[in-house]
């Protein structure tokens, strides 16, 4: 089979691969829909560097096949695997992650906090940039029969992302939420929170995503490159500010806005990976007993909980998808997602 690698310094290629076999405990996935992530970029523009943990997972000495946002049919099973666990032909989404199986975090379905290690589908591990995958059977997630393969592939990371850090803020119907980056993690967020009765504030800098986060139900968009975003927040709540923001930009300017620019006893949440922020702690956070969070990614359950919430409310995902790429289209398909003017991309291996 054929599978997308990131060479380094924003350049890939499609290279062949022998087909994967399952071990006892694996299946194999037939691909259906490889998902565009904004976390995809931190690979495709850096050099590739064999050993490299500066991401916080060890990568591989060569480059993995690319892509973890899988969705896709069992294609084959291991020989322990039994038919309640997965079955020949299922629709599925993968958690795209592998630990150990056996710690309490993996047991808890947080694979991603193993604490023997992990590997990381797309980077530590090959992804699903090609036809097929192999994954851990414990890391499938049926996928509901109202949704489509593009739109499980969303939620297997960034529309999931978005979800897991909603829930993770408690968000009320009622309450005003600023969400600041209108990328694939921060529109799925605006959709979220709109369905959950929240009143959305969207901000970026590009124009293009403000529009499209009106689409998505955004009550108010501010570009933060033509205003200051704290005031213009403040302005919208009558003074006081919202009362949850989420950073997934991981813009040090907006990470700092995000939590100047929540209320008296608000609630700011970080997903936006890697980067810094500086803040002074007294007027931003204690004097006004703010809450910070970090939220990272999302559970087996949560993104079965996701899935379900997007079925339940007909929630039209694949309004994130903007463009549609074949596997041959690989070069192209990045270089256009590295722009980050547009929504999200999908390849149909």
């Amino acid at each position: 089979m054929r599978g997308v690698v990131f060479t380094g310094d924003r350049n890939l290629e499609i290279r062949d691969f022998p087909d994967p076999t399952p071990g006892p405990r694996d299946v194999i996935l037939e691909i259906k829909a490889s998902g565009m992530c904004g976390s995809d970029l931190h690979r495709y523009r850096a050099p590739f560097n064999p050993g490299d943990t500066s991401s916080g997972f060890k990568l591989a000495d060569e480059p993995m096949i690319a892509g973890h946002e899988p969705c896709g049919v069992v294609a084959e099973i291991g020989s322990s695997v039994s038919n309640q666990e997965a079955q020949v032909g299922q629709r599925v989404m993968d958690h795209h992650y592998e630990g150990c199986g056996s710690c309490k975090h993996c047991k808890g379905g947080w694979q991603q906090m193993c604490l023997d290690g992990t590997t990381v589908f797309g980077s530590s591990g090959h992804g699903a940039h090609a036809r097929y995958m192999r994954v851990p059977v414990s890391t499938l997630v049926p996928l509901p029969e109202e949704l489509s393969f593009t739109t499980g592939a969303a939620i297997s990371c960034g529309t999931g992302t978005a979800y897991g850090a909603l829930r993770r803020l408690q968000l009320q119907g009622g309450e005003t939420i600023a969400i600041f980056g209108q990328g694939p993690v921060g529109l799925s967020a605006t959709q979220l929170a709109t369905a959950m009765g929240a009143k959305v504030i969207a901000l970026d800098i590009s124009s293009e995503r403000l529009e499209m986060a009106k689409t998505f139900g955004a009550t108010e968009i501010i570009n933060s490159s033509a205003n200051d975003p704290v005031s213009a927040i403040r302005e919208l709540t009558h003074g006081e500010g919202a009362h949850k923001t989420l950073e997934a930009s991981s813009a040090p300017s907006a990470r700092q806005a995000a939590v100047q620019a929540v209320r008296s006893w608000g609630v700011a949440c970080f997903v936006g990976e890697r980067g810094n922020v500086t803040l002074d702690i007294s007027p931003d956070l204690l004097r006004r007993q703010v809450t910070l969070l970090g939220s990272w990614t999302f559970s087996t359950q949560g993104q079965s909980d996701c899935a379900e919430f997007v079925a339940d409310n007909n929630i039209d995902v694949e309004a994130l998808f903007t463009d549609t790429w074949s596997l041959d289209q690989a070069q192209q398909a990045y270089e256009k997602f590295d722009s980050q003017t547009t929504g999200k991309g999908v390849i149909i291996p």
